[in-house]
């Protein structure tokens, strides 16, 4: 594919069909220094899936710098359809790229089917051409591309297949977008873009010359009011995905979630003007999340000794946890 001189996670790069050693180099170092949060999350899981995410990484990265860095559309169009292109070629064995061909030892590895990943490269079309939402209805559909198929990769690469799991990692998923959308709607107008759904606005009273004004007043804090509400339930309804899978990946779970609900908490702290402003989650905040979701872990084989799989509903998951995830929750 062509690779854009002016794309920066393209620089030290390998060159095409590079060694699998080489491909992996590279997925690791753009993992570990693009993304102050990997290490945080990574180091808590088991070793041996590191590189996998390090290369599930690199692949959602550069579909999103594809799409979100080239300033021409119809070149950011065409260079996404390149994308989806290596990836096609990634699942019949005969990937070039050095982020497919890393990515292509993953799925076999972990057998992760081609869709989730086919379907983010939906949402980021989307963002080319689509910037405002009529309704939710527009809005959860553009989740179900931007952030489900990524909960249900981590699902399929820490060894969880089931469907049960999967529609709890839905609902967690689209409330992370949702609070990131909530949190960033100036940095989104900056860029022409609303998530805000134009009906849930237009119930308020507000408009779109309102939200390009930046103008806060008691209907928009009505407003943002409601749409935090709304995603808490959200966040609700995923909730049990992280008493039903093992030790690491339990952890890494309910952190992201409390992360999530920590920013709710940081819009409802600044009266919900995120108009003006970006609320922000301190350091010694995130550090209590991540000491409220280590305790959690252990004490959670205790409630889920009690619990089993109850939460997963009437079917149940079709599999346990991987044998090595389970030896190193022990070393742990």
């Amino acid at each position: 594919m062509e690779i854009p001189s002016d794309l920066a996670i393209a620089n030290g790069m390998p060159a095409a069909g590079c060694s699998l050693e080489a491909a992996q180099a590279y997925t690791r170092g753009l993992a570990t220094s693009h993304y102050e949060n990997f290490n945080v999350v990574s180091w808590m899981l088991p070793r041996g899936l590191h590189q996998s995410f390090y290369n599930v990484y690199a692949y959602c990265r550069w579909a999103d710098d594809l799409g979100d860095e080239i300033p021409d559309t119809q070149r950011a169009l065409a260079l996404l359809d390149q994308w989806e292109e290596e990836l096609r070629r990634c699942y019949e064995g005969q990937a070039t790229h050095p982020v497919l061909v890393a990515l292509a030892e993953t799925v076999r590895e972990h057998d992760i089917p081609q869709k989730p990943f086919a379907d983010l490269l939906i949402a980021f079309r989307r963002d080319q051409t689509v910037k405002r939402h009529p309704d939710w209805t527009s809005v959860l559909d553009y989740c179900v591309y931007s952030a489900n198929p990524v909960g249900r990769i981590v699902l399929y690469v820490c060894g969880y297949r089931d469907p049960a799991r999967q529609e709890l990692s839905d609902w967690t998923c689209t409330a992370l977008q949702l609070a990131n959308f909530w949190q960033d709607v100036a940095r989104d107008l900056d860029i022409g873009r609303i998530y805000i759904p134009l009906d849930h606005l237009a119930a308020h009273g507000l408009s779109e010359r309102d939200l390009e004004a930046r103008r806060f007043d008691a209907r928009y804090e009505r407003m943002m009011k409601e749409l935090v509400e709304y995603t808490r339930t959200l966040f609700a309804r995923g909730r049990p995905l992280a008493r039903n899978v093992s030790g690491p990946l339990r952890t890494d779970i309910d952190m992201f979630s409390r992360g999530g609900i920590a920013v709710l908490d940081a819009i409802e702290a600044i009266g919900y003007n995120t108009i003006e402003r970006r609320p922000a989650i301190s350091r010694r905040t995130q550090a209590r999340l991540l000491g409220r979701a280590l305790v959690s872990r252990l004490f959670s084989p205790l409630l889920h000794a009690t619990r089993g799989d109850a939460e997963l509903g009437a079917a149940g998951p079709a599999a346990s946890a991987p044998a090595r995830e389970q030896a190193e929750s022990k070393r742990a």
